[in-house]
């Protein structure tokens, strides 16, 4: 289980509408089957420069291999013209019970 953070504006301040992010959901659905969208959070973070920003980010959570998601935040970095994107592994544990 990953999560990545999906940002809500782009680098100039314009709001990515939700018909864009839905998009980007679709694309995600394709390489990995699903995905578990939660409330957008408040964060910070400074840039290699030290230049810092402030922004509402999106957790998305994703049940996937390390490779499918580097191929996700690859993809999301472009979508989304990003300077850095930040995905981290939450599990490696978990229990499916479902249809294959």
């Amino acid at each position: 289980m990953w999560e990545i953070m999906v940002p809500t504006v782009s680098n100039e301040g314009k709001p990515f509408r939700t018909r864009y992010h839905r998009v980007w959901d679709a694309k995600v659905k394709t390489i990995t089957g699903g995905l578990t969208i939660t409330p957008p959070v408040k964060g910070v973070w400074m840039s290699m420069a030290g230049d810092e920003y402030r922004e509402r980010m999106i957790p998305v959570r994703i049940l996937a291999t390390r490779e499918q998601m580097v191929e996700i935040v690859a993809f999301t970095k472009k979508y989304y013209s990003q300077l850095a994107v930040l995905a981290y592994q939450i599990s490696t544990d978990y229990i499916f019970d479902g249809e294959e």
